[in-house]
C-alpha cells in the first residue's frame, strides 16, 4: 500500500488471508462521485503498462481485477464485473456501490467472488505517481502467486532511538550508493558496505529485527520497487527519485511500519545495477541484505560494531545522534500519552473474531511494545460492527495472532440506535450486539445480546 491513503488488512483467524466475509447481498442506491471516463482511461493506463512488462519483472503478469474506491461516498469503478451482479456496466466500466462493512484502502482484497487491486478514488493526478502506486498495488495482488506473503511485522525496535539511528545511517549509506553511477565499482561498493555494516549493527542489537525487517521488505519493500520500475520512466529516473525520497523519509514521525518503502525500492535498484539475476530466486525467506552483500562480493570486517560505529562518522553520525536524542524526549511523551489513553487507563476493548478487517494509515503507526502498536487512525469491522478511530486506536497480538482492539472508555456507553462515540471515535453496533463490563473496573467490552 501506497502511504498517501490507508492500508488494509484482512484477517482469518488472526493470519493474512485477503478473504472477506460479506452480509447478504442487498441493492444499495448508488451516489457517483467517480469520474467513469476517467477511471476507464487509468484502467486502460494501468493495463498498457502490464501488457508492455509482459511479465518481465516477476515472471507473472500484474494485470488483473481492478477497484477503484471513494471513502466519502463508498461508490466503485471496476475494470470488470464481479461475480454477486454489485456491479453494472456503465460508460466502459462497472460502477457500483460498497458495502460498510468492507474497509476502503490501497490494498489487494477479495470481495464479491473476486480477487482485486483497489486503489483509493482519488488517483495521483501525476502520470508517474499514479502508475507508480497502481503497479505497487498491482504487485499486491499476485505476491502470494510468487511464494511472498503479505506479512506485516510490527517491528517496534524501529520505534526506539537505537533503531531510528542505525536505520537512518543505513538510509543515508544506500542513498550514496545509488547517488553516483559514474562513480568507481570500488566507492560504490565501499557505500553498499557500510549500508550492510549499519543494517547488520542494528538487527545485532534487537534479537526479532533481522527477520521482522526481512518480511516487511518482502512484503511492501518489493511492492514500492514494483512501483518505481514500472512507472514509467527510465531506470536512472527512478534511481533519482528513490533518492529524493531519502530526504523525507528521515523526517517522518515513524518508522516502524513505513520503512520497507524506502528501503525496498533502494535495494531492488541496487540489485539490479549490480547486473546480476535477483528477483526469481526469490523465496519468502530471502533477505535483500544478504543478497546486495553477494552481487557486490561485500566482505564484511570481523568486528562489525566497531567498523559500524567508525564509519558511522563518514554519515554525520555525531549531529544524527544529538538530533534524535533531543527528540527522544517527545516521543517518550507520546508514548506515554498512548500508554495511559489505550493501555492503563479504562478502554472499551473489542474481540478479534473471524470478520476482522482493518485499514490505516501506515505512517502513524506507533509501536508500544512487541505485542502492541497504537494506531494514530484506524478503521476496524467485524461480527460487532465498524469501529472509526482518529485519534488513536491500539491492536494487540498474542502468539502470533491479533487478538483485540482498544480506544479509551467512553464517558456515556449509552448510545444511540446502536451508535456509541468517544474521545476521537465512533461505534456502530452490529445487530444484536451491545455494550457489556470489562475484565477491569472502568472497562467495557462488546458481547451478543441475550
Amino acid at each position: 500500500m501506497i502511504p498517501r491513503g490507508f492500508f488494509h488488512r484482512t484477517l482469518c483467524c488472526g493470519l493474512p488471508a485477503f478473504v472477506m466475509a460479506m452480509a447478504p447481498h442487498v441493492v444499495v442506491a448508488q451516489s457517483q462521485s467517480i469520474d467513469l471516463v476517467q477511471a476507464k482511461r487509468y484502467f486502460d493506463e494501468a493495463r498498457k503498462i502490464c501488457e508492455s512488462d509482459a511479465g518481465k519483472l516477476w515472471d507473472k503478469s500484474l494485470c488483473g481485477p481492478m477497484l477503484f474506491a471513494d471513502p466519502d461516498t463508498r461508490s466503485l469503478a471496476a475494470n470488470q464485473a464481479d461475480s454477486e451482479s454489485w456491479l453494472k456496466a456503465q460508460n466502459g466500466v462497472f460502477a457500483g456501490k460498497l458495502p460498510e462493512e468492507v474497509n476502503i484502502a490501497n490494498t489487494a482484497t477479495s470481495w464479491a467472488g473476486v480477487h482485486w487491486t483497489m486503489v483509493m478514488w482519488p488517483l495521483p493526478e501525476s502520470p508517474t505517481r499514479r502508475a507508480r502506486l497502481l503497479m505497487h498495488e498491482l504487485f499486491h495482488r499476485i505476491q502470494d502467486d510468487l511464494g511472498l506473503p503479505a506479512l506485516s511485522p510490527p517491528n517496534a525496535h524501529l520505534g526506539t532511538l537505537e533503531g531510528r539511528i542505525w536505520l537512518q545511517l543505513e538510509w543515508r549509506a544506500l542513498r550514496q550508493a545509488l547517488a553516483r553511477p559514474e562513480a568507481p565499482p570500488a566507492e560504490r561498493r565501499r557505500a553498499v558496505e557500510d549500508a550492510l555494516l549499519f543494517r547488520l549493527r542494528r538487527q545485532a542489537l534487537f534479537p526479532k529485527a533481522q527477520e521482522e525487517e526481512q518480511q516487511l521488505e518482502l512484503n511492501e519493500g518489493l511492492a514500492e520497487y514494483t512501483g518505481y520500475k514500472l512507472r514509467g520512466t527510465s531506470d536512472a529516473a527512478a534511481v533519482e527519485a528513490v533518492i529524493g525520497r531519502f530526504s523525507s523519509a528521515e523526517s517522518e514521525p515513524a518508522f516502524s511500519r513505513s520503512f520497507a518503502y524506502v528501503s525496498g525500492p533502494a535495494y531492488g535498484l541496487l540489485l539490479d545495477l549490480s547486473g546480476k539475476p535477483w528477483r526469481k530466486s526469490l523465496t519468502s525467506k530471502s533477505n535483500l541484505g544478504d543478497l546486495l552483500q553477494q552481487s557486490y562480493s561485500v566482505v564484511l570486517p570481523p568486528d562489525l560494531s566497531a567498523a559500524a560505529e567508525q564509519r558511522a562518522t563518514v554519515y554525520d553520525g555525531v549531529a544524527l545522534r544529538w538530533l534524535e536524542t533531543q527528540q527522544e524526549e517527545q516521543r517518550k511523551a507520546q508514548l506515554e500519552d498512548y500508554k495511559k489513553r489505550l493501555v492503563t487507563g479504562p478502554v472499551l476493548a473489542l474481540p478479534v473474531m473471524e470478520q476482522f478487517h482493518f485499514s490505516f494509515d501506515p505512517n502513524g503507526v506507533i509501536p508500544i511494545d512487541d505485542t502492541s502498536s497504537a494506531y494514530t487512525t484506524l478503521r476496524v469491522t467485524d461480527r460487532w460492527g465498524v469501529l472509526e478511530a482518529s485519534r488513536g486506536a491500539l491492536i494487540v497480538r498474542g502468539q502470533g495472532r491479533f487478538v483485540r482492539v482498544a480506544v479509551e472508555a467512553p464517558k456515556d456507553s449509552a448510545g444511540t440506535a446502536g451508535e456509541v462515540k468517544g474521545n476521537g471515535w465512533k461505534l456502530t453496533l452490529a445487530s444484536g450486539w451491545t455494550l457489556s463490563k470489562g475484565d477491569r473496573p472502568g472497562d467495557l467490552t462488546v458481547a451478543k445480546k441475550e
